[in-house]
């Protein structure tokens, strides 16, 4: 979140840089009336907490000069209320005033363009020709449902729409895509591999921004081993039986009363007021008792989260740390967009990059973060371009975020498969996150990055299409061939339909090709 301070004194200027570059219009009146509110309740509260210090002092001297305290303690139980109240509020002042904070976006770094959406972002580089093929593109799904190792129709059977089946050789290519990535990572760029939860709970959803304002975008799962929960006990239902029960004597009576309603004048909320207070009140009870888990959209979630309410030592940063993880997201607003294939899935996989750094850091940091990511592309050989996000396009977190697009034949455009940002100091305020600087001694927030390096199904789609053959067959980067099984590459001669070939294509994973191949002594790694 933005620093509070900063909003209070700046609210209007901050109302209008958010409203000119995000798009999204502060409630400042109403932040204005609950600031004054709490500025005036606060004095008052803080006098009734001293004037009860006072007098329970004053009780305590009293007491023990054997004198009647009567007085004084109808004067503090007189005060007392007042003050329970003034606390109260406060309370709910501060919980709401934090609930507008919480769903105010960062403000864009001075370097960021201004703009609406993707249509005004910033190219900064390209790197790679874009292949020229003698031959008719195949997309990736064409591709893929060859041999069958490419399977969405399984996937939907599974699981429903945007899932898929990954088989065989492509399997492979897959998980050798994600180790490549981590061995590079952490072998060339400096991150720590880490193995974070997929499940993680509300706190760490709300320390990273996607809690409270995109719980939409979520996947939501509840632990119903809770002790909460609890089994039948004596012949008393569980809660969700509970529930359940009273949720089907709402049905009944509210069709009950339709009848009614068909052969006389009856009043139908009084009829229904008594159920359904009764089954809101067992829902509410049985939401509370349950322990609420969020799948994670990204391995950020998790890594960001490792400093939640922590002070880092100045000596630590930067903390660079990388993980490979399964991601989950429900596409809530993508509508019918990328449909096809594995562009846009529920379930998808990704490597991704988190940094934690001093402030004075992190600007170069994400330069940093952002060439690690670039060093993936250029190894696989995939060309690519480097865009700038102006100020609408940009997630909620980040103060500056560069995309990496990579070249897709079959669509003959760029299409985003890495996102690296600085969120500044916006998330670690949200998580408490600090350190320690050296030169004041106290505690201030930390300055969080976050970005793919890569997303591995959309490199394998990148791989797919940018590495085809005429005959549907898939050539193998020279980076992946030792992570594709070297006992294939050991083998001079193949064998082949009873006869024994030398095969001019010791990496190819396909026989039959490599029978068609043998003739033309081409050299390359395909499947």
């Amino acid at each position: 979140m933005l620093d509070p301070s900063f909003l209070r004194q700046h609210l209007a200027d901050t109302a209008a840089r958010l409203r000119d570059l995000r798009g999204v219009d502060l409630p400042v009146e109403r932040l204005e009336s609950l600031e004054a509110e709490r500025k005036q309740i606060q004095v008052r509260t803080q006098e009734l907490q001293n004037l009860r210090n006072t007098r329970s002092k004053a009780i305590g001297q009293a007491k023990a000069k054997g004198e009647d305290v009567s007085a004084l303690l109808a004067e503090v139980a007189g005060f007392g209320d007042e003050l329970k109240a003034s606390e109260a509020r406060l309370d709910a002042i501060r919980g709401e005033i934090e609930a507008i904070a919480l769903g105010v976006p960062n403000l864009p770094d001075p370097s960021v363009p201004k703009g609406a959406d993707e249509n005004d972002n910033v190219e900064q580089k390209r790197w790679g020709t874009p292949r020229s093929f003698d031959f008719e593109v195949k997309d990736h799904v064409e591709l893929g449902a060859r041999h069958g190792w490419l399977d969405g129709e399984a996937g939907a059977k599974l699981s429903g729409s945007r899932f898929t089946v990954l088989r065989g050789q492509l399997a492979r290519l897959h998980r050798a895509l994600a180790q490549f990535m981590l061995d590079l990572h952490t072998g060339e760029h400096g991150y720590e591999e880490t193995n974070v939860p997929l499940l993680v709970n509300a706190d760490s959803m709300r320390g990273t921004g996607q809690l409270p304002k995109f719980e939409d975008d979520l996947f939501t799962t509840y632990d119903q081993q809770d002790p909460d929960f609890g089994e039948p006990v004596l012949g008393e239902p569980t809660l969700a039986m509970q529930v359940a029960k009273n949720g089907r004597e709402l049905l009944e009576r509210i069709d009950s009363t339709l009848k009614d309603v068909k052969q006389k004048e009856v009043n139908v909320p009084e009829l229904l007021s008594p159920w359904f207070e009764k089954y809101r009140a067992s829902l509410h009870q049985y939401q509370n008792s349950l322990k609420q888990y969020y799948l994670v959209p990204t391995a950020e979630v998790p890594l960001i989260n490792i400093v939640r309410d922590e002070i880092v030592d100045a000596e630590r940063l930067p903390l660079r740390m990388t993980a490979h993880s399964l991601c989950f997201r429900s596409e809530a607003g993508s509508g019918g967009r990328d449909v096809r294939g594995m562009i846009r899935q529920h379930q998808f996989e990704k490597v991704e990059l988190v940094a934690i750094s001093t402030p004075a850091d992190s600007d170069a940091e994400h330069e940093r973060m952002t060439a690690s990511a670039e060093a993936v592309l250029e190894k696989l050989g995939l060309p690519y371009r480097k865009v700038l996000l102006c100020s609408g396009d940009m997630g909620f977190s980040a103060r500056k975020t560069y995309d990496l697009e990579v070249w897709l034949p079959s669509q003959q455009t760029y299409r985003e498969i890495s996102s690296v940002s600085n969120c500044g100091d916006f998330q670690a305020r949200r998580m408490q996150a600090r350190w320690r600087n050296t030169e004041t001694g106290k505690p201030e927030p930390v300055h969080t990055l976050n970005g793919s390096g890569v997303a591995v199904g959309r490199a394998l789609i990148a791989v797919m299409e940018n590495y085809q053959n005429a005959d549907g067959s898939i050539s193998v980067p020279d980076v992946l061939r030792p992570y594709m099984g070297g006992r294939i590459a050991s083998a001079d001669l193949r064998h082949v339909c009873g006869i024994w070939i030398a095969s001019a294509d010791p990496w190819c994973l396909d026989p039959w090709f490599a029978l068609r191949s043998a003739r033309r002594r081409v050299h390359r790694c395909c499947f």
